[in-house]
């Protein structure tokens, strides 16, 4: 029984978004590949407000979405360890939600804790923990058109022919 639904997301963090971009293409034959250069989310991370910044690049296998985030500033927030570290690979399993507030108050029901809240114009998000299961963060995701987005996506990889593999859309020249 899947409360929330399937997981639709893999959240992978990275040191070298474009090399790690270029292994997944070579290694998994995954793309084709859009990349969000300078997003920009603002939330709270453990109760005290942070604004993240990163590049995101998303693909798709199969109907799973392949995320890969390069955050590129040393604000606190759940891609840091305590130190401040940056912290790398596999980092959370997600769920597109028509509404976060009301997926985050039955997992947080079901004995899950929120760790980090961020929003942008296109997005919200959520993070939480499972007490006990140190290492496992899990992601409710919502945004306008975002199934849209994930469906086209999913096309876009099932059609791919290799070619054009990197669209990259920069949210500093918007």
């Amino acid at each position: 029984m899947a409360i929330f639904g399937a997981i639709d997301q893999t959240g992978i963090l990275v040191s070298d978004l474009d090399a790690s971009i270029a292994r997944w293409t070579a290694h998994s034959g995954v793309g084709p590949w859009t990349v969000f250069r300078n997003v920009r989310m603002e939330g709270v991370y453990r109760g005290e407000p942070t604004i993240v910044t990163m590049d995101v690049a998303l693909a798709y296998q199969d109907n799973m979405q392949i995320e890969l985030i390069h955050v590129t500033n040393d604000a606190p927030s759940p891609y840091r360890d305590d130190e401040g570290r940056p912290l790398l690979g596999l980092h959370h399993l997600a769920r597109i939600v028509d509404d976060v507030d009301a997926a985050v108050e039955a997992a947080v029901a079901g004995g899950m804790e929120v760790i980090f809240t961020a929003h942008n114009p296109a997005t919200r998000v959520a993070y939480l923990q499972v007490p006990g299961e140190p290492g496992q963060l899990f992601e409710f995701i919502c945004g306008a058109d975002m199934r849209a987005m994930c469906a086209a996506g999913i096309a876009a990889a099932r059609a791919w022919d290799g070619s054009d593999p990197v669209t990259v859309i920069d949210f500093a020249a918007a």
